[in-house]
């Protein structure tokens, strides 16, 4: 499985353990964020990782800045992504069981580097139930279709 991973200046450095993480676990990472703790702006990185999910270059994602708002924020506004903030492990564990979210974010300011393993794990290790579930993430589906 490849999970794509991006950041903006507040992660680097949480970036760079996580994708050690994620590949210490097996999965191939694919880094899409800044290398670089110069100012920039998150939705561009956002963009590319929600892009790399929809075009199925990545399985899911993982989305760091500061908060995890911001960059789930714009990464959601690419049809077909559900990026869920988390910034513990059983919200990590739900958003995939209950809402099939295909990116989950956090933030470098918010939560510590061993907490962020522990949020990356719980997301990857759990399914999707579906069932009622399933009815529930195709009206978002539906709802995202309305759009312009």
């Amino acid at each position: 499985m490849k999970i794509v991973v991006a950041n903006d200046h507040a992660a680097v450095n949480m970036k760079k353990e996580i994708m050690s993480f994620v590949e210490d676990l097996g999965y191939e990472a694919l880094n899409v964020g800044t290398d670089s703790e110069e100012s920039c702006d998150y939705p561009i990185y956002a963009e590319k990782a929600a892009r790399a999910v929809v075009d199925g270059e990545a399985d899911c994602g993982i989305l760091i800045c500061g908060t995890g708002v911001g960059i789930s924020i714009a990464a959601n506004k690419v049809k077909g992504i559900r990026a869920a903030v988390c910034s513990d492990v059983t919200t990590a564990r739900l958003v995939k069981e209950h809402n099939n979210a295909n990116m989950i974010a956090f933030g470098a300011r918010i939560v510590g580097t061993e907490l962020a393993k522990d949020i990356v794990k719980a997301y990857l290790d759990a399914r999707f139930l579906g069932g009622k579930h399933e009815r529930r993430v195709h009206m978002i589906s539906e709802i995202e279709k309305k759009q312009n």
